[in-house]
């Protein structure tokens, strides 16, 4: 694998990580914790919150090592939250592309 393939990897990786945790719910999953809460989809929708606004308070920082952890923590965040719209990274990559 390139390093040009390695991002796509990786977001794929997660993306259809996260797609099967949602389809198929294990007990022990994280990701089946956020989409099973009480309260519904804001449990998924505070933690994406959560994570912008402490990515946005590492970068104010300057912490580099602390911004790609939080980053991390903001794109999968907002992986389960498009999979729980039931919108594919293939939707996300389209928009993208129109906008450029």
């Amino acid at each position: 694998m390139t390093d040009d393939e390695l991002p796509d990897a990786v977001f794929n990786d997660l993306f259809s990580t996260i797609e099967s945790r949602r389809e198929t719910l294990p007990d022990d999953s994280y990701t089946t914790s956020l989409l099973t809460h009480d309260k519904g989809e804001n449990a998924a929708l505070e933690k994406l919150g959560e994570e912008a606004t402490e990515t946005i308070l590492a970068a104010k920082d300057g912490d580099s090592a602390a911004i790609q952890a939080e980053s991390a923590d903001l794109i999968y965040h907002l992986f389960v939250v498009l999979a729980m719209e039931e919108i594919t990274l293939d939707d996300l990559r389209e928009e993208l592309l129109d906008r450029s």
